[in-house]
């Protein structure tokens, strides 16, 4: 059964792909199909785990082997994992689903599922690893096929762009990890999870010197697994890519830039627990990012207009949220909201996809407007993710996020205070935001000019499907779960899956600082209404004054044109130099064009010798003679 969780999406992705001309749905339907069975049985082998403590390492083959090295390809189950098997199989299925309405006018949508299948098995991979060599396959994997859908729409020049983007700078966090791989391997002689994290107890006092630097080993191994963790999950300043991967179709969004590959900077932060525990100033760098990441993607999702990139900051914002959780030693909480982050972020983005797909493929919130009664199902899904999304009492969001911020008060560190307090202030902006989004997609009156209200619809049934699960998990999800994750007794489900080197406690929290987060999230829904819908007046006046704090957020705190500036121009002036001056004046110079240009000079000399008179070839037949006979005689 566990095969078959990792092994299925693969099967479907080879098949579909193969076989996209066998019929016309055959690829839709093959690859959604396994991706299904991948699903039914993830959440078996959870439950199963969870009712029966029936977990266990499932060696596929050695991979490697070299004196007293070795690394296998496993299927690791443990409760960490079979939680990111849930997320990751679930959230795929549907959007496996999703994508046959979504994609259905699309020529090449074969090779798209078949993308979204080599994903998913990419993924599995990684949360399955046993070891930092499989972690790094699976990691490369989902950056590979993140490259490949951000540019599914190759003959767009902003998806081409968008797509290496986002693989450059995730080259910069893999680069990270690959140190923190090596840094391993050296210093422990394994790169075995088990064996690795026996050791670290036995290496805390260790020192190295680094670059001339006399640095602490472990302190030194965590900082560039969170370098890698920054690149993959888009924390500031290695974030720049998630929001131009809005380019790629909206599923992808949903699925690599919501639920899964995203949140495997947390999940590698998490499974590398038992490290980063040992090092404090590792905790409190991850910390301090989480947070600047929360309230920095924040304060630009208020501004900006495009549908999927606001839903796309969140993202941003909302993985800050699970990191400076997992820097303040509550792992088991980063899991809890990553898990009930996955249902209503995707519920956000599929639903975002409905609107963009009745809007013609308008993205632009300021074009829409007054199609609440056109898209009843719609606007009833962007509701739920809405609310549960800004925290609303009893949704899912409202158990985790809140949670977070609690534990961060219960620290009771400076650092803990600080992360509370941004928290607090973070969640306000959120729940802006996101009103925003929602009250000028489906309120006021109609903006759109290219198009009447009667031209919109409602998306078919394939795509609504999906969102009835998703719906349903971003409602109950955090509810039915809390107990296990985060509760009292929840060292009992986790087990070993995450270490806790200080047992972090959930005491009692006063009143006041329970209802400080859920009171400004109700209070900012009448704000947004009479903002947005009531007098928009009073914000298009704030815009005019020409302030600079609204083009600082609209522009993205300039974090984009600083990198231009300070790296972009220089890298092309230097590439520039050396192409024309290295390659093309010298290379290419004395190179080939030098050759075909010699032998083009040659050519033309020894072509004026063929003059086409007889008396000529005669000439040169007798001096080739005597030169022969010359030598013969001298000889």
């Amino acid at each position: 059964m566990e095969y078959a969780i990792l092994f299925l999406p693969l099967i479907g992705s080879l098949i579909g792909y193969v076989g996209r001309s066998f019929s016309k749905y055959f690829a839709e339907i093959s690859t959604s199909f396994f991706v299904c069975i991948s699903a039914v049985l993830s959440i078996f082998v959870f439950w199963n785990g969870y009712q029966n403590d029936n977990y266990g390492n499932y060696i596929i083959f050695e991979w490697i082997s070299s004196g007293n090295f070795t690394a296998n390809w496993s299927i690791n189950i443990d409760p960490l994992s079979s939680v990111m098997l849930v997320v990751v199989t679930f959230v795929s299925a549907l959007v496996h689903i999703y994508s046959i309405g979504y994609m259905s006018h699309d020529p090449h949508k074969p090779r798209f599922m078949s993308y979204l299948s080599l994903f998913t098995f990419s993924m599995l991979a990684l949360v399955v690893s046993d070891n930092f060599l499989q972690l790094f396959f699976g990691w490369e994997g989902v950056g590979l096929c993140s490259y490949l859908l951000i540019g599914f729409w190759y003959k767009k020049e902003t998806a081409n762009n968008a797509a290496i983007k986002a693989f450059i700078v995730n080259r910069i966090g893999d680069f990270g990890l690959a140190i923190a791989i090596f840094l391993i391997f050296f210093f422990f002689g394994s790169i075995n999870f088990d064996e690795v994290f026996q050791a670290t107890s036995q290496n805390v006092e260790k020192n190295i010197i680094f670059f001339g630097f006399e640095l602490n080993l472990i302190t030194l191994i965590c900082i560039f697994l969170f370098i890698g963790a920054m690149g993959k999950s888009a924390q500031f300043l290695l974030h720049t890519w998630l929001p131009d991967a809005m380019e790629g179709p909206t599923p992808v969004s949903a699925l690599i830039h919501a639920a899964t590959m995203v949140t495997a900077g947390v999940f590698l932060v998490v499974r590398c627990s038992p490290m980063f525990e040992y090092s404090q100033v590792a905790l409190n760098l991850v910390t301090v990012v989480g947070l600047i990441t929360a309230i920095f993607a924040a304060s630009v999702a208020l501004v900006q207009n495009d549908i999927k990139k606001i839903v796309a900051y969140s993202t941003c914002s909302q993985l800050g949220y699970m990191f400076f959780a997992a820097g303040l030693g509550a792992y088991h909480v980063a899991m809890f909201h990553l898990f009930t982050h996955a249902f209503f972020k995707a519920l956000l983005f599929l639903g975002a996809g409905s609107v963009i797909h009745a809007f013609k493929d308008e993205q632009d919130i300021r074009k829409m407007g007054g199609v609440r009664k056109k898209l009843p199902y719609t606007y009833i899904f962007m509701l739920l993710g809405t609310l549960a999304l800004t925290g609303f009492p009893f949704l899912s969001g409202f158990y985790s996020k809140d949670a977070i911020i609690e534990f961060a008060y219960l620290n009771n560190t400076s650092l803990g205070n600080y992360a509370a307090s941004i928290g607090i202030f973070t969640a306000f902006f959120t729940s802006i935001y996101s009103w925003r989004l929602f009250f000028k997609t489906f309120h006021g009156p109609f903006n759109n000019k290219k198009i009447s209200l009667n031209d919109t619809h409602e998306s078919p049934l394939v795509m609504l499907i999906p969102l009835v699960f998703l719906g349903i998990g971003a409602i109950f999800s955090g509810f039915l779960f809390k107990n296990t994750f985060i509760g009292h007794h929840s060292n009992d489900f986790w087990q070993t899956s995450i270490f806790f080197l200080n047992e972090v406690k959930h005491d009692t929290i006063p009143i006041w600082f329970l209802l400080t987060t859920p009171i400004l999230v109700l209070i900012s829904i009448p704000i947004s209404i009479y903002l947005y819908i009531v007098n928009p007046k009073i914000l298009e006046n704030f815009k005019n004054t020409n302030l600079p704090l609204y083009n600082f957020l609209l522009n993205k705190w300039y974090i984009d044109e600083l990198y231009e500036r300070a790296l972009v121009n220089p890298a092309k002036k230097i590439g520039s130099f050396f192409w024309k001056k290295g390659d093309i004046g010298t290379i290419d110079k004395f190179g080939p064009d030098g050759v075909s240009k010699l032998v083009k000079v040659i050519s033309n000399k020894t072509g004026r010798l063929q003059t086409g008179f007889i008396y000529d070839y005669a000439f040169v037949m007798l001096l080739g003679l005597s030169i022969l006979l010359t030598y013969l005689i001298l000889k």
